[in-house]
């Protein structure tokens, strides 16, 4: 028989742990997405010194700035799997405590990288094997913080709680604009060239201390340890199976695939079936995120460099526009998951997915047209922001309830770096080489239209009442 386990009742105790598992998932995911927008802020300051030999050109230098960037996306997956499967079994703390010190140690040391200039040919390779313990590391976050999470919400408020960890993407974002925008401000070109964009990578170690030491203080998921300690029930959680909070439309996830037992007499068939599900669940679960992944990384952090290369903005412009999104898509997330737990994940994020669809290509034209007045261009981009949240506040909480406690980490965590893998870190390379091949400016919207329909089909596939449905042990 499938058991189901709530989120903490009232009580002193069950609330501060509740309170504590949201401060300390989601500081880690903040230190992460500071990084990744202080690395997209300053892309073309990184091409130039770690991608441009003498004769190189300024686009190839940013197409290979993108492509180390999507390569560490790439790793994501491999850490969602390898993290994932040691938080299942051992427990959500000790995974997000790797996590939080792998990130921190390889932002810091991006800062004191020495640039081609110094070093030759191994500078970019070494700016690249930081990023993939990044990747590595990254990947492992986002499950273990989303499962600890909704594991720890109060029945009911799955959506709000899962929303915290995507509200930290933003604030991410906003800090790394903060940050660029404040050694924009206080230094020159030619100092920022030479040594100031290493300042936010420093930045990194004092934020990672905080985080490291919230982790070390955090108690584990009450879900986590009544899993660990209960049977597995031989036959549960089927495609049809169980009455659990699955993903719907007809591909629910099979616990035992991801189990570290198997019932004794299961029949390799059986476990092959069940991998098959498993297999079917995540792709699912990737393309339910791809209208997220792909119309976040391309209003919030390709964007600045899209204006500068191909719109013309100055770089105060750029990252003015940023913070607007951002602000935008900060406003609308803890809306947006709390109007998923009262009306389901299912109407909130294809409205979003469709909006986005839709609003792509005008929200586009406006922002490149120079003649647009600031409070046009600022609507447009905090639009684009609020768009993307509508999609970023419940898909936490979507992704938590279509897999087991015992297979949660493993399982979100593969779904989501997968999906961005292909459709965020993907983004900056392929819009910046079709804009450069094609001239055509318009190539980031037609990206997003695509992706947002597709992502809008893959989303009406959910149950209307997986918001309801206790999360499936």
């Amino acid at each position: 028989m499938t058991t189901y386990t709530e989120g903490p009742r009232s009580g002193t105790a069950r609330a501060a742990l509740t309170r504590r598992s949201v401060v300390a998932g989601a500081v880690g995911n903040l230190i992460e997405w500071y990084e990744f927008g202080v690395y997209a802020y300053f892309a073309t300051v990184i091409a130039a010194g770690f991608f441009t030999p003498r004769g190189g050109g300024a686009a190839e230098a940013l197409v290979r700035t993108y492509a180390s960037f999507a390569l560490a996306f790439f790793f994501r997956p491999v850490g969602a799997f390898l993290l994932g499967r040691f938080g299942d079994r051992f427990g959500r703390r000790p995974a997000l405590v790797v996590a939080v010190l792998a990130m921190t140690s390889a932002t810091a040391a991006i800062g004191l990288l020495p640039t081609y200039a110094t070093v030759g040919a191994a500078a970019p390779w070494l700016l690249t094997a930081l990023r993939i313990v990044q990747g590595l590391s990254a990947g492992g976050e986002f499950g273990g913080a989303v499962a600890l999470m909704t594991e720890c919400a109060p029945a009911g408020k799955r959506g709000t709680y899962g929303a915290w960890q995507s509200l930290t993407v933003a604030l991410g974002l906003l800090v790394g604009a903060a940050a660029a925008t404040l050694v924009t401000a206080l230094l020159t070109a030619e100092q920022i060239t030479a040594w100031g964009w290493r300042l936010p990578f420093l930045a990194a170690l004092p934020m990672g201390a905080v985080a490291l030491w919230l982790r070390l203080r955090l108690a584990e998921s009450p879900a986590f340890l009544r899993a660990r300690q209960e049977p597995v029930a031989e036959g549960a959680g089927g495609p049809e199976g169980g009455g659990g909070g699955g993903g719907g439309g007809g591909a629910e996830v099979a616990p035992e695939g991801w189990r570290a037992q198997v019932a004794e007499g299961g029949s390799a068939g059986r476990r092959a079936g069940r991998g098959v599900v498993v297999v079917s669940t995540v792709v699912l679960g990737c393309g339910r995120l791809m209208a997220w992944s792909a119309a976040g990384y391309t209003f919030l952090v390709v964007l600045p460099t899209y204006l500068q290369q191909t719109v013309g903005r100055s770089p105060r412009q750029a990252l003015l526009a940023t913070v607007v999104a951002n602000l935008g898509f900060a406003a609308a997330i803890l809306p947006a998951g709390r109007l998923s737990d009262r009306m389901g994940r299912r109407p909130v994020m294809v409205t979003g997915a469709v909006l986005a669809a839709l609003a792509a290509l005008p929200l586009l034209h406006v922002v490149q047209d120079r003649r647009s007045p600031v409070w046009l261009m600022g609507g447009a981009v905090a639009l684009a922001g609020v768009l993307v949240g509508l999609l970023a506040g419940p898909g936490p909480a979507m992704l938590a309830e279509m897999f087991p406690t015992r297979a949660r980490h493993t399982g979100l965590g593969v779904a989501y770096a997968l999906a961005n893998a292909v459709f965020s870190g993907c983004a900056g390379l392929l819009i910046t080489e079709l804009v450069q091949r094609t001239g055509d400016p318009d190539i980031p919207a037609y990206y997003v239209v695509v992706t947002c329909a597709l992502g809008a089909v893959a989303l009406a596939t959910l149950r209307g009442d997986d918001h309801r449905r206790a999360l499936r042990e």
